[in-house]
This record gives structure tokens, sequence and C-alpha cells, in this order.
């Protein structure tokens, strides 16, 4: 039996995670890799205050997920950013360091990139991102250094952010990425997807969704069977994964 103090716990920040992509990701990993004294947990928060709890709550963990809502939320608690965490302005990974400081990473935009590539034969030259959440900050980094011009979609657009009213079939025809970052879709709610119009997608389309369960969601089926290629958020979760548990173990 392990001994409690033995015990390196990692464990993901988020609400309503019950379905956590992470927790079974990483609990599959450790008993793959015979890691017997390592735990993932989910940290279900109501609000973001309690996540002092966690930082002090034993035992006290070794590394951290975060995911939706709390990407940005979760900043000011933190003693400092990466680089690309500051650009992004989003953590989805949290380390301590050798002189116990917290630092936030952003390991998300190492996924789509690295997924995004494996899916295309040709850069996109213009793209929507659906949804301005913790996400979309990912989106944008890997689009810009695609030199990919892009917009915000939004329900409630603020300045240089388009709403779905705009997305005339003129303006889609330019398109070649739409990127969805919002939650809907997920399951449970399946029915649900962005309110694009969805008659203007063609193959010339390609239609990614952050969205992994299920792994066709509406938006992404509307998409094929318009003749769009598509991909879900498996890959990116993956690989996002695989880079905080380097960044744990550096």
């Amino acid at each position: 039996m392990v001994k409690k103090n033995l015990i390196k716990q990692f464990g993901l920040i988020g609400k309503n995670i019950d379905y956590s992509f992470s927790r079974t990701y990483f609990s599959s990993k450790f008993e793959k890799e015979k890691k017997v004294n390592h735990r993932y947990v989910n940290y279900d928060l109501h609000n973001i205050n309690e996540f002092k709890e966690v930082l002090i709550k034993k035992p006290i963990p070794k590394g951290l997920n975060v995911t939706t809502p709390y990407k940005k939320e979760v900043i000011p608690f933190l003693d400092d950013l990466s680089e690309e965490a500051k650009t992004i302005n989003a953590v989805n990974t949290i380390v301590w360091d050798a002189n116990g400081k917290i630092i936030g990473h952003n390991t998300d935009h190492i996924g789509f990139e690295k997924s995004l590539y494996e899916s295309i034969n040709i850069k996109p030259k213009k793209a929507l991102i659906l949804g301005t959440g913790g996400a979309a900050g990912a989106i944008e980094f890997v689009l810009r250094k695609m030199d990919c011009v892009f917009h915000y979609v939004s329900r409630n657009p603020k300045k240089n952010q388009l709403s779905y009213d705009h997305l005339s079939k003129k303006y889609l025809d330019k398109i070649d990425l739409i990127v969805n970052t919002t939650p809907l879709g997920t399951f449970p709610d399946t029915k649900q997807a962005p309110p694009i119009p969805y008659d203007y997608i063609n193959s010339k389309h390609f239609l990614f969704d952050l969205i992994y369960n299920p792994k066709e969601t509406r938006f992404l089926k509307e998409g094929r069977l318009r003749g769009a290629k598509t991909s879900n958020g498996f890959k990116m979760l993956v690989y996002q994964a695989e880079k905080s548990w380097k960044l744990w173990n550096q």
C-alpha cells in the first residue's frame, strides 16, 4: 500500500467536470507506466475562490490542469505566467517551480497546432474562431503564427468581432477554417451547435471542434454532410496533456 506522504497528486481544476478527459487519460497513463504512487483527481470548484483550498489541502498537488470556465479566472492566483500564457491570456497547466512559485502555462496552443497540421495539406488563409472564452486565445496564437487572417464570432460581439448574423454566403466563401471553441454540442446537450449558416458550408471548408465528447458534434456532422473536412478535439487534448506532463517533470 502506498503511503499518503509518498503520493504524487495531479489534478484538474474546473466546474462540472465528471466527464473529464484528463482524469481518465492520466489515470490510464499512470497505470500503464506502473506509477503506483501517482494520482490524478478532479477538483470540481463552484467558484474560482475555492482554488485557494486546493493549494493547501493534502496531498498538495505536484501539477494541475485547468479547464472551462477557469482558464482566465485562475491567473490572479498564480505567481507568474509563461510567455505563451501571457500572450494567450489563459492558463491550462500549472507548475510549481524549483523555488515553489506557482507558474501558469498554456499547452492548448501546442495541441491545436500539432493536430491541425496533421489534418490539413494547405495552410488556411482565412479563419473564423467561434467563441471568445479561455480556449479561443490559444487558437488565435496558432493562427497568428500561421499568418492566417481570422475573426472572432460571438453572440455578443465586441469591437472587431463578428456576430453570427454577419456570416453571409459571400463572407463564408472566403473562409477556409472554422474553429468552434464554444461548449455548444458537448455531451449531454448534443443537439446544440453554433448558429452558423450551415447551408453555406461546402468542400472547401475545414471545421475543427475543440469538443471531443461526442466524437462527432452536430457542428461537425452538419459540415461533413455538406462535404467539409472535419476534426474533433481529441488529438488536441492528448497532445496538450503530454506537454503538461513534460512541464510537470522538467
